[in-house]
């Protein structure tokens, strides 16, 4: 089973990619990003504003394919500066608060955005008996 999630309570995509792909048991979200999916528009900021936006992103699209935060499996964080490290991460508990799921956090160049963020998730059990 393969299936493309689509809502509009998230940013659209801005290329050739799906918001995420529900396969199996699993989700996998697209990196996301700091835009306000009202108006399809960045909303640059300090790294924690830009943290808070992206992760409320993705929640909408987990909410989406029948999943949740809870429900993270695997993060990957793209920082554009690893100075900032501490600073996302104090937003980051705030959305994880705990039993954290797996996380890799790189530095690279992004353009304009501070931070980009992806993951995996399981489909929740409730979602799956519908």
């Amino acid at each position: 089973m393969r299936k493309v999630v689509h809502t509009k309570k998230a940013p659209q995509p801005r290329g050739v990619y799906s918001q995420a792909i529900v396969a199996g048991s699993f989700v996998f979200v697209a990196g996301q990003a700091c835009v306000n999916p009202k108006t399809n528009e960045y909303e640059f900021g300090d790294i924690q504003s830009e943290t808070r936006q992206t992760l409320n992103n993705i929640s909408a699209i987990l909410k989406a394919a029948g999943s949740s935060l809870k429900d993270v499996v695997r993060v990957g964080v793209f920082l554009g500066d690893l100075n900032d490290f501490a600073a996302m991460n104090e937003i980051y508990k705030q959305f994880f608060p705990k039993d954290q799921p797996a996380r890799t956090t790189v530095g690279c160049q992004l353009s304009k955005i501070k931070i980009e963020i992806d993951c995996i998730a399981r489909v929740s059990k409730k979602h799956k008996k519908k």
